[in-house]
């Protein structure tokens, strides 16, 4: 549909899936925007419960996280939405996924972006839940983060391994997915060794972030490998877009009862 020359995209033209993934990249834009807010203005709060909240100074990565996300998927939805555009006036069904896939290529850009600078924000607010002194365990808190990074990086240098005419490279791609994937591994096998080590002085609260980072993590993990297969890349991008705000929200929420010292009355 047009209107004075704005594409304005509905199922009939683009298909259902197309339109669900539109959806929930618009819905996910919003739900960071008022996270956002929220996370500005219950700092500004001073209640009771925060006089000695148990992870201070915590919830303003939650703030950072979201701001950069919501703009990240500003981008990714406005580019999607001229991505409908096009789809729109091709009529053949292999054209129309080849046009799928690679703005998929070319929007993933975005989202490593955001990744590599949220992803460390996220696992410094799950650190912070472990309650151990920095001084004490240093380099092993510095070297999650520089593997964090690592992660990241390599999973993206993995993403650009693009031919000339954008087609993916399935061998490069694979090798760096599988160094990644590794750097996964160790990251989450080094902090079960701090949470071992720290026993009952991490927050109760740490085993749930740390189950919900760890899971999200892996999603990010099998939409990388998913494709190298022949799917739709709009189920990829559904599954990326609710791991992102399941992972950026939820591990604030988190942070925020417990800074609130709400955590077990919640639960």
């Amino acid at each position: 549909m047009e209107v004075t020359n704005t594409f304005i995209p509905t199922a009939g033209s683009v298909g259902l899936l197309s339109m669900v993934t539109y959806f929930f990249l618009v819905v996910a834009m919003f739900t960071f925007l008022g996270t956002f807010i929220f996370s500005l203005v219950s700092q500004r709060i001073s209640l009771p419960e925060q006089t000695n909240p148990i992870v201070p100074n915590t919830f303003i990565l939650t703030t950072i996280s979201t701001a950069i996300a919501g703009l990240t998927y500003y981008l990714i939805q406005s580019y999607y939405h001229d991505m409908l555009a096009e789809m729109a006036t091709v009529s053949d069904v292999n054209d129309r996924q080849t046009l799928i896939r690679e703005s998929y290529n070319a929007m993933g850009q975005y989202r490593y972006v955001a990744w590599f600078i949220t992803t460390p924000l996220l696992l410094a607010q799950l650190i912070a839940l472990l309650r151990i002194p920095f001084n004490k365990h240093k380099r092993q808190l510095l070297g999650l983060l520089m593997a964090t990074l690592f992660m990241v990086f390599a999973s993206y240098i993995g993403h650009e391994q693009l031919s000339f005419d954008n087609e993916i490279q399935i061998v490069p791609k694979l090798v760096w997915g599988l160094i990644a994937l590794i750097d996964f591994v160790t990251i989450l096998f080094t902090l079960y060794r701090l949470w071992k080590e720290v026993g009952g002085k991490a927050h109760p609260a740490f085993r749930l972030a740390a189950l919900v980072i760890a899971s999200v993590w892996g999603i990010y993990f099998i939409g990388y490998f998913l494709t190298l297969a022949p799917v739709d890349f709009n189920w990829i991008h559904l599954a990326f877009t609710i791991a992102d705000v399941v992972s950026l929200i939820g591990i604030g929420m988190v942070v925020y009862l417990a800074n609130m010292n709400r955590w077990n009355i919640i639960l």
